[in-house]
């Protein structure tokens, strides 16, 4: 439901963010200063009903945005020996947030993984034919892609729900650590798969306006294509460090180093595309948003 105000018939916008401290978090509540949106950030813990119930009977929001959740530091392999807290941030806390939206009529709009598919035979590497919304997920080779798996599933049934799948983010902030450029420049060795990938700083304001529109379901939200790591440090070298060096292995060379395997997958954008034409490819969207404004700086040494 929409409110709108007498004197001018805007309509009035009032977020409630989850997830001050994580990375998406911060860059809403950036974007609503930037665009004079009221908001708050939640101070409940998703896994504690009453206090979420609490959160939306003080802050009164027309919109719910949930950028909370585990991942695991330094990686997604935490959640495979921290199951149960897994489960309670990604699964319990992400449906109760829901339930609860939808009791109150709110829109709710979910940052979520789109790391539940792996190219197949339908969806082979370099086919260009990547996995709509509406396609079966394939993987859950990890803990993490488990549950976010089982609660999109679920998530299906609520009608107030906005889903966006994210993949493997990427900022021009060259100093935050979960920032893939950096995270892969910093390894030892990587390997050489193209990706959908999602550049923070053009799609987390397209998630801001997608929530003004109200728009709801399921949404791939990468940007069209793929990029290979390979092509990522070709781009870091051309812009940040030329005497930058890397390293390729095989995945099973790398399933040596992981406790639970990664997916790798294209993820079909025709539908966010159709909403939004202006939207970048991924290479387009690399230099423009992170290597352009970084070029020719530092950021603290050559990472190793």
């Amino acid at each position: 439901m929409t409110t709108y105000t007498k004197q001018n018939q805007k309509p009035f916008l009032k977020f409630l963010i989850y997830g001050r401290t994580g990375w998406i978090g911060g860059l809403l509540g950036k974007i609503c200063e930037e665009q004079r949106i009221p908001f708050e950030y939640g101070l409940g813990r998703l896994e504690d009903r009453s206090q979420l119930l609490a959160d939306i009977r003080n802050v009164k929001p027309t919109h719910v945005l949930n950028a909370a959740g585990l991942t695991g530091r330094p990686n997604v392999d935490w959640c495979e020996f921290n199951k149960l807290e897994t489960i309670r941030g990604n699964v319990i806390g992400t449906l109760n947030l829901a339930d609860l939206c939808r009791e109150h009529g709110l829109f709710m709009m979910n940052y979520t993984s789109g790391c539940i598919y792996d190219y197949d035979d339908a969806h082979p590497l370099g086919s260009g034919n990547g996995f709509k919304e509406t396609d079966n997920h394939n993987y859950a080779g990890s803990f993490f892609s488990k549950t976010k798996s089982m609660v999109e599933e679920l998530l299906k049934e609520y009608d107030n729900v906005c889903n966006l799948r994210m993949r493997l983010p990427i900022s021009s902030d060259l100093s935050n650590p979960r920032n893939i450029v950096i995270k892969i420049a910093r390894f030892d060795k990587v390997v050489n798969i193209p990706n959908s990938m999602s550049i923070l700083d053009e799609l987390i304001p397209v998630s801001v306006e997608m929530a003004k529109r109200n728009l709801k379901g399921i949404w791939n939200f990468t940007n069209p294509g793929v990029v290979s790591h390979n092509e990522i440090l070709e781009m870091y070298k051309n812009y940040i460090d030329p005497d930058f060096k890397w390293v390729n292995f095989s995945l099973e060379e790398q399933a040596t180093v992981l406790v639970a395997p990664r997916c790798n997958n294209e993820l079909g954008t025709s539908k966010l595309k159709k909403e939004f034409p202006h939207l970048l490819s991924i290479k387009e969207s690399l230099i423009k948003y992170v290597f352009e404004p970084n070029k020719k700086t530092s950021f603290g040494g050559c990472p190793t």
